[in-house]
């Protein structure tokens, strides 16, 4: 038993970011993913930050676990061995707009005649209906519209993306959800189905109580900053050297603070004793607090604050965060061979399985299992194999 996931083969048409980490997480659960790609490949493959091997840093973060082959689905050759596929497959995953994969004859439509319990789960900017239905879509244009920026940085500032990829890799998460629950889908009633995910869905879907709040008021929350609209204080506050965030969500943590910053007179003081009061005067408590914090380091407040259990840390660099006790612990750094690139450590897997050891393969070369997954899991002769590979229908990697 190699994850929650085996015995779960997933077609993998996906390209960029959002449909890859998807299956890269599918792939991590333990499914064999094959990525179908053409002749050319995923161009994550040879773009961004490139290893001494030349092989794309970004490819190799979201592409292990999986095999490659390189299959001319444009042509009716290509696309008969990719239904052959089908057949023996459980899920096939794409991030093409509606027309485009409709136009590879990829769809739902098109490939439950060759296989009736066939997954078929399609991410996209804007699904399969409404007016954008045909705009492409990437991370920024989706932040943007979903309200994310308009959300994210300080008030009166400029508009300010999310660091995180959040509309690409909630998107890829959103899938993965929507294909577990396919799949319970179809052992419960033996039959497919269509999954439609959209990245501004995701995203409007993520801004929860912030909506909520919205529709109840009817004002427009504009940028956070670091701070929560009714939790106070909640939010960053620089020290001495470094920032710490701090989160008083119940009187004890409200009273632990004020010990922990020896202001205990705040506790009692008529304008702050309850949150709504806090709330209210934010203007009024903020400054107080930051004059206070302004007099350690951040240790120092983070030693004080952890003895009070007040929830606090500090605003770690992704380097800091990357070297923190806590995510090596929890092996979510892992080292991952690959052939050209040697070794290369990445973000690990989120999803633990007790009692299941976790499995991080190489990302594959581009075409590095076609030969192998027509053989042995098509039977493909060698003599078929090799036809193909002369009429440019598939394309099987060599070393150099």
């Amino acid at each position: 038993m190699k994850g929650l996931l085996s015995g779960v083969r997933v077609l993998d048409l996906t390209r960029m970011l959002a449909g890859p980490y998807g299956t890269m997480i599918l792939g991590d659960l333990g499914a064999e993913v094959i990525k179908i790609e053409d002749q050319i490949g995923d161009f994550t493959r040879y773009g961004g930050h490139v290893t001494p091997g030349g092989v794309g840093t970004y490819f190799l973060s979201i592409n292990r676990n999986k095999k490659s082959v390189v299959l001319d689905l444009k042509r009716a050759e290509g696309r008969e061995v990719f239904y052959d596929l089908v057949r023996i497959s459980d899920v096939v995953m794409d991030n093409m707009r509606p027309e485009a994969l409709r136009r590879l004859k990829c769809d739902y439509e098109d490939l439950k005649p060759h296989n009736p319990r066939i997954i078929s789960c399609s991410l996209s900017g804007f699904g399969r209906y409404g007016p954008y239905r045909d705009r492409p879509a990437f991370d920024l244009t989706v932040q943007a519209l979903s309200g994310a920026m308009g959300l994210t940085g300080q008030p009166d500032g400029e508009p300010c993306r999310m660091g995180l990829p959040v509309g690409d890799v909630s998107g890829g998460m959103f899938a993965v959800i929507a294909i577990l629950a396919g799949l319970q889908y179809r052992n419960a009633t033996g039959e497919g189905r269509k999954l439609d995910v959209s990245l501004l869905d995701g995203l409007i879907s993520m801004t929860t109580y912030l909506s909520a709040y919205y529709f109840m008021t009817g004002e427009d929350p504009g940028p956070q900053g670091s701070r929560h609209e009714l939790i106070v204080p909640y939010e960053a506050f620089p020290t001495r050297d470094i920032w710490i965030v701090v989160t008083c969500v119940t009187p004890k943590f409200w009273e632990g603070f004020c010990r922990a910053l020896e202001v205990e007179e705040l506790i009692t003081d008529e304008r702050f004793d309850d949150p709504e009061k806090r709330r209210q005067n934010h203007g009024l408590l903020i400054p107080i607090l930051r004059d206070v914090f302004s007099r350690r380091t951040g240790r120092e407040w983070l030693e004080r604050l952890e003895a009070e259990e007040v929830p606090c840390a500090p605003v770690n660099t992704l380097a800091r965060a990357l070297e923190d006790p806590q995510v090596l612990e929890r092996n979510m750094v892992v080292t991952v061979p690959h052939p050209r690139a040697g070794d290369i450590r990445v973000a690990g897997n989120p999803i633990k399985a007790v009692g299941l050891e976790e499995r991080f393969e190489s990302p594959p070369e581009l075409g590095g299992q076609t030969r192998e997954v027509l053989a042995d899991l098509l039977n493909y002769t060698e003599e078929r194999i090799n036809q193909l590979e002369t009429e440019k229908v598939i394309g099987i990697y060599r070393e150099e």
